[in-house]
């Protein structure tokens, strides 16, 4: 037997509502793929975030994570809005995004404050400046010492770019991973991007590196199911022993100007890229 006879006799044994639900299965990730194409392909995007493409993967990455245009998605603090602009507009009309930023007045006066401050301004710039984009974005500004990202169980999906590193380095690893499996639905998904070390790193760590052993038993212990790994992110030429650590690569370029190329060449760092399931 021909193999498409063989699958249509599999079909066919299984009746007309599995036939159903196949293809319904197939039009869903068919519109998620084209909505994502549309999003990333957007004349909006800063012509430097479009730059970063070709390290960051977006379309690879958020398909991994299973994005979809009618979820609620939650991006934990969205820095400058890289990924702002990929996810907002695409979830507007179906979804919802929510931008979770770090509420400066949760944290003591001094340059942390000042600092989150600077982002919580820039964000809020940006969105306010393209309504037409961002006019249903939420923000949502949470206390790092009891992260609340927004009505338990209201999140299909919680996101977080290179972020584990700075709670580690706090003390606030453990209470973020909590964070997200509270705000998360049953069965929702966490995605995790973060700079991956070569083994396990110490808490006051200063490389920016992190052990993807350490990432994940931060995620379990939360109460998530590793789901899935993918290498999409992820950069061989990256050594991991850098004098200032990833800041030493683009797109912080903290290095000696007579040693551009050498780090042009290495390009991003080497980034595990983990999806974790809530039970």
């Amino acid at each position: 037997m021909k193999p498409h006879s063989i699958c249509l006799a599999v079909l066919l044994a299984l009746g007309v509502p599995a036939i159903a639900q196949a293809q319904d299965a197939a039009a869903v990730a068919a519109d998620a793929a084209a909505s994502l194409d549309i999003a990333i392909k957007g004349d909006w995007r800063t012509p430097a975030n479009v730059a970063r493409d070709g390290y960051r993967h977006p379309a690879e990455t958020l398909s991994f994570f299973g994005l979809k245009p009618d979820q609620t998605v939650v991006e934990i603090t969205p820095g400058g809005g890289w990924y702002s602009e990929i996810l907002a507009p695409l979830l507007r009309d179906r979804g919802h995004y929510v931008a979770a930023i770090v509420d400066p007045a949760a944290v003591a006066q001094g340059g942390g404050r000042d600092y989150q401050q600077r982002s919580k301004d820039g964000l809020e710039k940006k969105l306010a400046a393209s309504p037409a984009l961002y006019d249903k974005t939420t923000v949502v500004a949470y206390s790092p010492a009891a992260p609340v990202f927004g009505e338990a169980g209201s999140a299909d999906l919680v996101l977080t770019f290179r972020n584990v590193h700075n709670w580690r380095s706090a003390g606030q690893a453990e209470g973020m991973f909590k964070g997200f499996f509270n705000v998360l639905k049953p069965g929702g998904v966490l995605g995790v991007v973060e700079h991956r070390a070569k083994r396990d790193v110490p808490a006051d760590d200063n490389s920016g590196y992190v052990g993807e052993a350490q990432v994940i038993a931060l995620a379990e212990t939360a109460g998530f199911r590793l789901d899935g790994k993918s290498e999409v992110n992820a950069n061989p030429r990256d050594t991991k022993d850098h004098p200032n650590g990833v800041w030493t690569l683009p797109p912080s370029n903290n290095h000696d100007p007579k040693d551009a190329d050498k780090y042009k060449a290495i390009g991003e760092s080497d980034r595990m890229t983990l999806r974790f399931v809530k039970p």
